[in-house]
């Protein structure tokens, strides 16, 4: 069973024998995961979790091959929503309450069968200053079940039946909302409402949006939601693409902070992707990013560094471009990171010191 210290190296595991007694003083969450019958350990399942009440990487670690996995929990963390997935299955999300010093159990299992529940997320702003609104009351009709938003405004309905719910959200000093939503059976509907503190002025507003069941998978919208929170990345998905409608990605990407694109011919091929941000020591254009295609390296910056330093001439390196790989079409979601230091573990490497752009396939 893998001890998993958060804010600390995870690699940094303790023996068995260490682990009830590792986080001291702050609280411990034992994970397992198993099938639906919950007879049956999943190995190297992995757990998703996200803090509800502290501002900190969500955390997306594998269970060991008894299905296990343990953290020590950050000592400003009070409370967790977390679900497993296992190729195309998933758990229910299951939240829990963490006290200092308390070791916490929670046994999440994996749904096998068709899946006709979905879930719905989301974050309530005020109309007026688009801040985040707290404790606001959010149900859907003819489920008792109501919750409530987080610091930050968001929220999660999860193991809702496939169909389609009247969503109400309700808070003191604001026009009462009620919307039209629909629950698709094995994804997530993300909302976005604007309630309006002047119910004469200002009419809420709200945008609804169905998440790709691929790019849950992959972590995406974790790394998104904690990235665009510290800003430690740029962003784009299918429908920023679709708004957008470039005739070469690239060109796309070269709009991110701390991008520059350069190489290009003139009917567009051999662009190359650069980080103004780290440039000492490489090129005038500047660092080159390493393409990653569907979670694999695809393209390598130094590559070109490489070729460079061992005496090869410009003309002779191969022209290598994420345009010859994919289409704007294709796209279901990029990650864009100019640094290392703000690179995912995932993407990082020896030679991930000029940052990565993580593209995504439908």
């Amino acid at each position: 069973m893998l001890l998993l210290t958060v804010g600390a190296d995870p690699a940094a595991a303790l023996p068995a024998q260490q682990q009830e007694t590792a986080c001291g003083d702050r609280a411990s969450l034992a994970v397992s995961v198993r099938d639906d019958s919950g007879l049956v350990p999943m190995p190297n399942a992995t757990v998703v979790l996200r803090w509800t009440d502290a501002v900190r990487r969500p955390v997306r670690e594998t269970a060991d091959m008894t299905g296990r996995l343990v953290l020590c929990v950050p000592r400003d963390a009070r409370q967790a929503t977390l679900w497993a997935e296992f190729a195309d299955a998933s758990s229910e999300e299951a939240v829990v309450a963490l006290e200092p010093g308390l070791a916490h159990e929670v046994e999440l299992r994996l749904l096998f069968g068709e899946t006709r529940t979905g879930r719905l997320i989301g974050q309530v702003l005020d109309g007026r200053t688009h801040q985040p609104v707290s404790t606001a009351a959010v149900s859907v009709a003819d489920r008792a079940e109501v919750v409530e938003s987080n610091r930050r405004g968001r929220f999660i309905l999860a193991g809702l039946p496939v169909g389609d719910y009247e969503l109400s959200i309700r808070h003191l000093g604001y026009a009462p909302l009620t919307h039209p939503v629909t629950v698709t059976r094995g994804l997530t509907t993300e909302v976005e409402v604007d309630l309006s503190p002047d119910p004469v002025a200002l009419e809420p507003l709200v945008a609804t949006a169905t998440r790709p069941r691929r790019l849950e998978i992959k972590g995406f919208y974790e790394r998104k939601y904690w990235g665009e929170l510290i800003a430690g990345g740029a962003f784009f998905t299918a429908e920023d693409i679709e708004r957008r409608n470039p005739l070469r990605i690239t060109h796309m990407i070269a709009d991110a902070p701390g991008v520059r694109l350069a190489n290009c011919d003139m009917w567009g091929h051999g662009c190359k992707l650069y980080s103004t941000t780290h440039s000492r020591g490489f090129s005038d254009q500047g660092c080159k990013l390493n393409i990653y295609l569907d979670g694999n390296i695809a393209i390598r910056g130094s590559k070109e560094r490489w070729s460079i330093t061992s005496g090869v001439p410009p003309e002779a390196q191969l022209r290598e471009s994420i345009n010859d790989l994919v289409l704007p079409t294709e796209i279901a979601g990029i990650e864009v990171y100019t640094g290392g230091a703000s690179l995912p573990a995932e993407f990082g490497g020896h030679d991930s010191r000029c940052g990565a752009v993580v593209i995504w396939t439908k």
